[in-house]
């Protein structure tokens, strides 16, 4: 694929970002079934307490939404941005170390192997264990991708893609299983988890995805000089100092961190990881000291976005953002992928 031959400063594009991205949350705060007026809708984020149906639809349910979607896309696009860098492919994407379905893995377990379980669990706990249950799988899952495909000696990123594939396929007969012997009623749940989407947002899913998705696009910026230089091939970055192995193991971990996160709190919402961070390569070029932020960036606009259209399209019921995003993505997707084989 051919370079632009101009492009933008990182700092205009963040700044234009985060503009998006103020108007998208402001766009999720008004939006939606329950008509609430704009002066309401600010006067009520300055007053976290309050009894009336309004401040309950402003404070407890489109605010933790619309910031539950921000970190989310964060993490999803951050995530994708490292995924292509480490295996420094513009068209891969962060699910391929087997993050995305360990969290399917452990959110069809706690659904339907622990219905008894969660039936004798406080209505609070019962709502964390389905993200906890799929985060902990997400990251057991990556850390098997790690031990299978990062040994000295005979470590590649090819090794580390093949174990996320085996691990992938592994996964998803599990999740066949279960569904095939789950109740209507907890495939119907299965169903609408892994379809994606931010109903059952609340501030404890903020408090428990915001610092983990903020802690791996740290650990993902603090490694974006050995990734520039990885990108020139693992012997070259050997060659020039790059432990590739701790970068290759650093960047898994991360990855584990934001998207096992991100899946956990929203379900798949898929192609976020694989489109923002392309295009936001086309704006500013394939360094990721501006790539990993300004994906986040990207991510949280287009998540935000998104869920807001999911809302609105067919209201009174609710469009899952990850078809949302699916129906969207995948055509774009296929016209990427076009662009690369005739070029």
């Amino acid at each position: 694929m051919s370079a632009p031959a101009r492009r933008s400063d990182p700092r205009f594009v963040a700044l234009l970002l985060g503009g998006v991205l103020l108007a998208a949350l402001a766009a999720a705060l008004l939006v939606g079934p329950s008509d609430v007026a704009v002066s309401r809708v600010f006067a009520i984020l300055f007053q976290p307490s309050g009894t009336s149906a309004e401040h309950t639809i402003v404070w407890s349910l489109r605010f933790p939404r619309a910031c539950l979607a921000m970190f989310v896309g964060a993490g999803l696009g951050a995530g994708g941005a490292a995924a292509q860098g480490l295996f420094r492919n513009p068209l891969a994407d962060p699910g391929l170390v087997g993050v995305s379905a360990g969290a399917t893995l452990g959110a069809a377990a706690t659904i339907v192997l622990g219905a008894p379980l969660l039936a004798a669990l406080a209505p609070w706990a019962r709502s964390a264990a389905l993200p906890i249950g799929a985060f902990f799988a997400g990251a057991l899952t990556t850390f098997a991708v790690v031990r299978l495909g990062g040994r000295p000696g005979r470590s590649s990123t090819a090794t580390v893609l093949l174990a996320g594939v085996a691990i992938n396929a592994f996964a998803g007969a599990i999740v066949g299983f279960l569904s095939h012997v789950a109740s209507d009623s907890e495939l119907r749940n299965l169903t609408f988890w892994i379809l994606g989407g931010f109903g059952g947002a609340s501030w404890t899913k903020v408090v428990f995805t915001a610092p983990l998705v903020t802690l791996a696009i740290w650990m993902l910026s603090r490694s974006a000089r050995a990734l520039d230089i990885f990108s020139m091939g693992e012997l070259d970055a050997g060659l020039t100092g790059i432990d590739v192995l701790a970068l290759r193991r650093r960047v898994v971990v991360a990855l584990a961190l934001a998207v096992g996160a991100s899946v956990a709190a929203a379900g798949l919402v898929g192609f976020v990881g694989l489109l923002v961070p392309h295009f936001t390569r086309l704006w500013v070029g394939p360094g990721h000291r501006a790539l990993i932020p300004l994906s986040a960036l990207g991510g949280a606009c287009l998540v935000v976005f998104a869920d807001s259209l999911a809302r609105v399209l067919i209201a009174p019921a609710e469009l899952p953002v990850g078809l949302l995003t699916a129906l969207v993505g995948a055509p774009f997707f296929l016209h990427l992928l076009r662009r690369e084989l005739h070029t």
